[in-house]
């Protein structure tokens, strides 16, 4: 054979051998480590997938599945999505279980041919297994989530407010009894403390308990809540710098770890940290998860469609949404959680800048809920607080809602120019955006509204009436105004107020007496909630008074009215004492009722005789306090008191010999012991009274 030919052949031989194999070795071979960017992110009952592969690989790939189960559903059969085409790089797989766990893998054929009824072949290669959880649909369960989240939020700020004010209550009561002499401080000391508790329902309601037991005027109670008004903005800013920015809720337990130890220690202010740190942290927890349970919508939903079909009717919009503010805060008695709401649903994109303004001046309102609550048990000084604070945020969201749309422009230039941020825009920049308006509003209605305030008093005191002395008992009606320019004046004012505290204290000797027969539960409960309350308002005015005269002691004093001074001391001194016993009587009667036990006749007629004996006395006493105390005839006074000493001997006796017979219960028979115990005690307090009235042993 020619040379030639051979080669030839040799060169054919090659070709039909090696063809087949270089044919497949250019094949595509596809492996696991060629899906790569494996991406799943949760949707509403439903998950968005995407991926991709070696881009050399693409093109040899016709079609790609998707098989998933939940993930408590490990070792039962897959599921299996539509066949996508090769050259996609994301998917959308709807109709999934709300609230699941579930797992997943990308399939394709080896060689990259078409997948469709394949699944179960042993030429598809997997994918690594992808994690995801699906959301929940809008619903109960969601709405539950939501409001839970807010109530965390709210015992977060609730604790963390009681815990400041438990740490630093004293000094709060010190700075609104000392920095209150006029409006304008009024409104410094409202701020300072509800910068420091965060609550301004906190510091409302303190106002308000204060004008109840008359240690503040009208006047200072307005320009307290005036300044509370502005205090709260702090919350807004918190939360918009902190809150959203800053995932706070992260480091909560490490918040939680250091306040925890400091609850097992015994100093009372070390408990208040405690509660304070581990309330901010909770707090922060709470608006993670109000962050999370707010959904995040498109445009073209209906709640979004909802708020901006208001756009073409600007004006009705801002009312309607200040009305669905003050709603809200209203529901959830907080104004800083209607807050935290209002910012989460303008980052979400729900709302926009503008309606969350709205909403906010609808919270201002709201707020003013908590201090008209507080003073329904209040005297009248206190519903007129309240409704002041209340005309107070009223006027000032009318004329914002009018002026509003020149406001918001101004911020929004502001923020433009000197942050760069538009809160028209950028959704981070709306909830800094509100807190500033928020901020500019109540500080631009103090200054308008300040020099107003004799105003607010004189409208508060004509809608708000007096029902009689009964609502007026508490207010310091003769040293309110402070020292006169004649100490001896003072002194005369300060009789006044001392012998109107005698007056409340017997106003306490009659409900305990109506106590020991009264048989209704409601009524019961009431005369106890109403002893509970004068017990406090004795201890507020012993303070009051003692502090009074203390101030009018650096004065020069005639003789007769030093020893006038020393004389009322002493007589606050046991009219507080007699305060504190009728709480005592009152305790044990609500003991008594939850026993379920009894007086019989006997021991209620007993009762009533030394409670009348105590009346005389009384009587005697509060007619030695409004008289001239050198004219006090001690006579009649000591008479009493024997006549009240015998009286509780003989009843002793009795009790003694029906306790050795068993009449009663053993413990209905010890209640009774200590309340006949109690009201002779009491009588030693009212000749202590009118002995020191008389000037008995002061000198």
């Amino acid at each position: 054979m020619q040379p030639k030919i051979k080669n030839l052949l040799l060169i054919l031989i090659s070709f039909f051998i090696l063809a087949p194999a270089s044919a497949q070795d250019g094949a595509v071979q596809l492996s696991e480590d060629d899906f790569i960017n494996l991406n799943a992110k949760g949707i509403e009952e439903g998950v968005k997938l995407s991926w991709s592969l070696h881009y050399d690989k693409v093109e040899s790939v016709e079609n790609v599945v998707v098989r998933y189960q939940k993930k408590i559903e490990k070792g039962k059969p897959w599921k299996y999505s539509e066949v996508i085409d090769g050259k996609a790089t994301s998917a959308k797989i709807e109709d999934l279980k709300g609230g699941e766990k579930y797992v997943w893998e990308l399939g394709v054929m080896k060689d990259g041919s078409d997948i469709s009824g394949k699944v179960d072949s042993e030429d598809v290669v997997w994918s690594s297994k992808g994690k995801f959880k699906t959301d929940r649909s809008w619903g109960l369960f969601k709405i539950l989530v939501l409001l839970g989240s807010l109530g965390l939020f709210i015992f977060g700020m609730k604790l963390m407010s009681e815990g400041l004010q438990q740490t630093a209550g004293g000094s709060l009561r010190k700075i609104l009894s000392t920095m209150t002499s006029n409006r304008y401080l009024g409104v410094l000391s409202g701020f300072l403390i509800t910068a420091l508790v965060q609550s301004s329902s906190a510091t409302t309601v303190m106002t308000v308990s204060f004008v109840n037991a008359g240690l503040l005027t009208l006047v200072e109670s307005a320009g307290v809540m005036m300044g509370a008004n502005i205090g709260t903005t702090i919350t807004g800013w918190l939360v918009s710098l902190f809150g959203f920015k800053i995932s706070l809720s992260t480091y909560a337990l490490i918040f939680i770890a250091i306040g925890a130890p400091l609850m097992f220690m015994n100093r009372k202010n070390t408990k208040g940290w405690a509660n304070a740190i581990i309330g901010f942290s909770i707090l922060f927890m709470g608006l993670g998860f109000l962050k999370d349970s707010v959904p995040d919508l498109g445009a073209d939903s209906p709640i979004v469609q909802f708020f901006t079909q208001f756009s073409d009717r600007p004006f009705l919009g801002r009312i309607a949404f200040v009305l669905l503010g003050t709603l809200v805060t209203i529901v959830v008695q907080s104004s800083s959680a209607a807050m935290a709401l209002t910012l989460t649903m303008v980052l979400k994109g729900i709302i926009p800048f503008d309606v969350g303004a709205a909403m906010i001046l609808g919270e201002n309102i709201g707020t003013t809920i908590t201090a008209e609550l507080a003073s329904l048990v209040g005297n009248v000084h206190a519903k007129r607080s309240a409704r002041i604070h209340s005309m107070f945020n009223i006027i000032g969201v009318t004329w914002m809602v009018i002026l509003m749309p020149f406001f918001l422009t101004g911020i929004s230039a502001f923020m433009q120019s000197v942050w760069g941020i538009n809160p028209n825009e950028g959704k981070e920049g709306a909830t800094l955006g509100l807190a500033a308006f928020h901020t500019v509003f109540n500080l631009t209605n103090v200054v308008a509204l300040i020099g107003f305030v004799p105003w607010l008093v004189r409208v508060a005191e004509r809608t708000v009436k007096s029902k009689g002395d009964d609502d007026e008992i508490y207010k310091l009606e003769y040293i309110s105004r402070g020292l006169t320019d004649t100490p001896e004046l003072s002194i005369l004012e300060a009789k006044k107020e001392v012998a109107k505290f005698g007056d409340l204290t017997f106003r306490m000797h009659t409900k305990a007496n109506s106590l020991i027969h009264e048989q209704d539960e409601k009524k019961r409960a009431k005369l106890i909630k109403k002893i509970y309350k004068y017990e406090d308002i004795t201890d507020r005015l012993e303070a009051e008074i003692a502090n009074y005269l203390g101030q009018v002691s650096s004065n020069k004093l005639s003789e007769k009215s030093s020893s006038d001074l020393r004389s009322m001391l002493s007589i606050t001194n046991d009219l507080e004492r007699i305060g504190d016993i009728y709480f005592e009587i009152a305790k044990a009667i609500e003991k008594k009722s939850d026993a379920k036990l009894w007086f019989d006749q006997k021991q209620r007629d007993n009762l009533d005789g030394l409670f009348n004996t105590v009346k005389e006395a009384f009587n005697q006493m509060i007619a030695n306090l409004n008289g001239n105390y050198a004219d006090i005839d001690m006579e009649q006074a000591r008479a009493l008191e024997n006549d009240i000493n015998d009286l509780r001997n003989s009843i002793r006796k009795k009790h003694l010999k029906s306790m050795e017979k068993g009449d009663y219960n053993a413990q209905s028979g010890l209640i009774y012991s200590n309340i006949f115990s109690s009201i002779e005690r009491i009588g030693d307090h009212i000749i202590n009274v009118s002995e020191a009235a008389s000037g008995i042993n002061l000198n």
